[in-house]
């Protein structure tokens, strides 16, 4: 799993970090791989406020167009925090594995991450909505 992550909003690193050091992520399993890889990133992230986040960078709330390249279909989802999750409705949870990877990561950019004993690979295509870009600072 990359570490690498371009840019955080305040308040999305306040409130992942409340989520992160709460004991209910210690019950869910907070020592978990892709856990540990993501409070590496958020403690590498350049750290802005809303208003000054770059429109191609996935923040929470951000609905994202991804293409899978082992299967080559799209998929669409709504990065949303763990309480709000349902895979059903397309809202993934900063938690999961995939979750955890998109996070601050850029529109184009290719990752490569760990599901379980499988390697996924996947492409940003686009965001279709971040809040940041339309002025929702406090979703």
């Amino acid at each position: 799993m990359t570490t690498r992550i371009i840019a955080v909003t305040r308040t999305d690193l306040q409130r992942l970090e409340q989520f992160l050091d709460s004991e209910l992520m210690l019950v869910m399993g907070g020592q978990r791989p892709h856990l540990k890889a993501l409070r590496e990133k958020l403690q590498r992230a350049t750290v802005v406020e809303s208003p000054e986040m770059l429109p191609d960078i996935v923040t929470m709330n951000s609905t994202i167009y991804l293409h899978d390249l082992d299967r080559g279909e799209p998929d669409i989802y709504t990065l949303v925090y763990p309480d709000e999750a349902c895979i059903a409705e397309g809202k993934l949870s900063i938690f999961s594995p995939l979750g955890a990877e998109i996070f601050g990561r850029r529109v184009g950019e290719t990752l490569q991450f760990q599901v379980g004993e499988r390697d996924s690979h996947k492409r940003i295509d686009k965001l279709s909505f971040q809040p940041e870009r339309v002025g929702a600072f406090n979703l």
